[in-house]
């Protein structure tokens, strides 16, 4: 057999000629000045476009999209089970061993009754979980906002030799404060809070934890007499001025639970899964203090005690709130500068535990939620309300799966409201001052503020000023340097709007 190597298939030449076409650009069809005016609010305002899941559905499906909408408990409710319900008790049990001490602990520095901090973490809470869309936010009463409204309403009012005109005061402000948020929601003009600088927060959040701080000097010493001004020098000035006042029994005290708390903290911090270490020990401490004071009869060796508290649940207050006379524009404005604060914080809080946990938080319905819980709150004898960074943090480590752990903290309140409070008369107010400290501690970001003289020397400036603003001046000339950046420099109003 032979094999031939030759090929009788000729191989064909192929040209490949490249005609280059020339294509005319079509400029974009005319855009009236209204056309480009709606588009811009429409990408502004519902850039998630809200109505579009409504669009060919039926009537019947129609009114429940709407309801689920309004209400979310209604769209995760129908598939909640038994095994969340697990997580979620233990959760809302472990945010109440918190929450119950460091409401009593915030009202006073808001200068209101004790047991209005304790109602303000019983309604809100079951407010929020009908309506907020955070499965990780503790709601509850804030240590800043409370400094705020008790410093803006002492200017006008004293809580002191006026109390009841203080307290309603305080219910209206909230009342607008609510109404403030609701409306920005409702407006769908989240995005304002977006244009908070977060240099200067950090600046004025340091500055009034370090406030915060210095006013627990008076439970913490055991003076009697107290400036009430809030600036670094007038209070440094009280301390040293009424020496003679000092109680070395409150100071031992105050010292010892005050290392106990800080040291709970900083094992929490470096072991996550003791999380319940910082998130019992307020409690701890109040149990604990309060046995050694009634067992010592303290209060009758300088040691000063909370007294009798009211039983029993919120008693309305909406007969109490003011819509006229001389204090109305203190009510408003004190209630739009803590609406600002509290839902800065609360959205932020919701936001960052909603990205780890790998869901999605809508801002706008957030700020409905916040602002309608604070208006129920103002009618139940609710103070201004919040998620808390530290109650939603124990909240998230504990493994809260839904909203209901607010609703278990809220019940555990309540049960507190009805039966528990005689316990609370001999809790001593230096062991309060001592929570208060430990909480606020962890508001002074001082690696944020290293990372921003790293990458923005202006912002820095605008950060420190900020800052002893609100140490050096007031609390209101600080947050005034905050709120103004709003209206950010033009050379970050890019920067802002590329967050956006």
């Amino acid at each position: 057999m032979e094999y031939s190597n030759s090929s009788n298939t000729e191989q064909p030449q192929t040209c490949l000629e490249i005609t280059m076409e020339v294509h005319r650009v079509v400029p974009p069809p005319h855009k009236s000045t209204i056309h480009k005016l709606k588009t811009t609010l429409k990408e502004t305002f519902f850039p998630d476009d809200p109505l579009r899941q409504f669009k060919g559905q039926p009537t019947g499906k129609k009114w429940i999209l709407a309801a689920q909408y309004i209400f979310p408990i209604l769209q995760w409710g129908p598939h909640y089970s038994l095994g969340l319900f697990k997580s979620d008790i233990v959760a809302g049990l472990t945010i109440a061993s918190l929450a119950i001490p460091q409401g009593i602990s915030y009202a006073k520095l808001a200068n209101l009754p004790p047991i209005v901090g304790l109602y303000s973490s019983f309604v809100p809470p079951l407010v929020y979980a009908v309506l907020g869309s955070s499965r990780d936010l503790a709601v509850g009463p804030v240590s800043i906002a409370s400094l705020i409204l008790g410093s803006m309403l002492r200017q006008e009012v004293s809580p002191v030799s006026d109390p009841v005109l203080f307290l309603q005061l305080a219910f209206t402000t909230t009342f607008f404060a609510g109404l403030f948020q609701a409306s920005l929601g409702f407006l769908r003009l989240g995005f304002i809070i977006d244009f908070l600088s977060k240099a200067t927060l950090i600046g004025f959040m340091a500055g009034a934890a370090i406030i915060v701080s210095l006013q627990q000097l008076k439970s913490l010493l055991g003076i009697t007499h107290f400036t009430t001004k809030m600036g670094l020098v007038p209070v440094l000035s009280s301390v040293f001025h009424n020496t003679e006042e000092w109680s070395w029994q409150t100071i031992l005290m105050g010292f010892c639970f005050l290392v106990f708390l800080l040291v709970a903290r900083h094992v929490s911090m470096k072991r996550p899964k003791l999380f319940w270490v910082s998130a019992g020990a307020p409690l701890v401490s109040v149990i604990l203090s309060t046995l050694l004071v009634f067992a010592f009869k303290a209060q009758h060796h300088g040691i000063s005690i909370i007294g009798k508290l009211q039983e029993g649940l919120n008693p309305p207050s909406w007969n109490m709130l003011q819509f006229r006379g001389s204090h109305l524009g203190l009510s408003i404005k004190t209630g739009l500068v803590t609406g600002i604060i509290s839902l800065t914080e609360g959205i932020a809080v919701g936001r960052t535990f909603a990205a780890l946990k790998n869901y999605k938080v809508d801002g706008n319905k957030e700020m409905m939620a916040i602002g309608l819980m604070n208006m129920v709150g103002s009618s139940t004898s609710c103070y201004i309300t919040t998620g808390a960074f530290s109650r939603s943090a124990v909240n998230h480590n504990a493994g809260a799966k839904s909203a209901v752990s607010n609703i278990v903290m809220s019940i555990t309140v309540m049960v507190t409201l009805l039966f528990l409070m005689p316990l609370f008369q001999y809790t001593p107010n230096v062991v309060l001052g001592a929570i208060i400290v430990s909480a606020v501690v962890g508001l002074i970001d001082i690696p944020a503020a290293c990372q921003i003289w790293k990458i923005d020397k202006f912002d820095f400036i605008v950060m420190l000023c900020a800052f002893f603003g609100v140490i050096f001046i007031s609390v209101q000339d600080g947050l005034a340097m905050a709120v103004s950046s709003l209206l950010p420099p033009s050379h970050n109003m890019q920067s802002h709007m590329s967050n956006l």
